[in-house]
C-alpha cells in the first residue's frame, strides 16, 4: 500500500493514523510504535502537508471570486506572508484539479506552473515516470532551458536487447509491480543505475 492510500480514508480524504493523536500544536504517538508505523505515519504527514497548499491556493481563488470585500482580511488571518499565499494561489489556477498528479508534490508543480499547459503536462509526465525529486525536476529544466536542442528522446526501437525469456518475464513482473510499462520501467531502472555508477 502506498504512503498517499495509507494516508486515505476514502477516496480524495486524507488523515494520519489513528493510533496518532493529533492536536493543533502537538502530535501524541504510543510509547510502542513500531518503526514502521512511525515511517508510514510521518510520510501520512508530508502528504497532509504538501496538499494544503493545495487547498490553501484553492481556498484564496475561491475567495477572489466569491468574497473580495472580505479577501484581504482572510488573508491577513492565515499569518502566512503575501507571497506564500499568492504562489499558492498561482500555482492552483494553473492546474485544474484534473490535471494535478498525485504521485508528484505541489513543489513539482510550481517548478513547471509558468509553461504552456502542454509542456507542463509533458515535464510533469516525465517527473512522475523516472521518479524524479522537486530538485531532479528543477535539474532536467535548467538543462533543457540551457541546451533545449541537447535533450533528445532515444527511439527505444534503436535499442535492441536479447534476453532469456525468464529475464524478461522478471522484467515484466517488476514493471508491473511498479504500475509502468516495461520501457517505462527499463528507462527508470537504467537511470537510477546510471545515477548509482556515478555516485550521483
Amino acid at each position: 500500500m502506498s504512503s498517499l492510500q495509507a494516508a486515505r480514508t476514502q477516496p480524495g480524504r486524507l488523515r494520519v493514523d489513528r493510533v496518532a493523536l493529533t492536536k493543533r500544536t502537538a502530535l501524541s504517538l504510543p510509547e510502542n510504535l513500531p518503526l514502521d508505523s512511525w515511517k508510514q505515519i510521518g510520510e501520512q504527514i508530508h502528504i497532509i502537508s504538501d496538499a494544503s497548499a493545495w487547498w490553501i491556493g484553492d481556498w484564496l481563488r475561491y475567495g477572489r471570486d466569491k468574497y473580495p470585500d472580505r479577501y484581504k482580511r482572510a488573508i491577513g488571518e492565515t499569518s502566512l506572508e503575501y507571497q506564500t499565499l499568492r504562489n499558492y494561489a498561482w500555482v492552483a489556477g494553473r492546474f485544474d484539479p484534473s490535471r494535478r498528479r498525485d504521485g508528484l508534490s505541489f513543489q513539482h508543480h510550481l517548478e513547471v506552473a509558468a509553461l504552456p499547459q502542454d509542456q507542463q503536462d509533458l515535464w510533469l509526465e516525465r517527473a512522475e515516470r523516472s521518479r524524479w525529486s522537486r530538485n531532479d525536476l528543477r535539474a532536467e529544466l535548467r538543462c533543457y532551458r540551457d541546451d533545449p536542442a541537447g535533450i533528445h528522446p532515444l527511439p527505444m526501437a534503436a535499442v535492441q536487447l536479447r534476453v532469456p525469456a525468464e529475464r524478461r518475464q522478471l522484467w515484466q513482473d517488476a514493471a508491473a509491480r511498479a504500475g509502468l510499462e516495461l520501457q517505462e520501467w527499463m528507462s527508470t531502472a537504467l537511470d537510477l543505475a546510471a545515477k548509482t555508477e556515478l555516485g550521483g
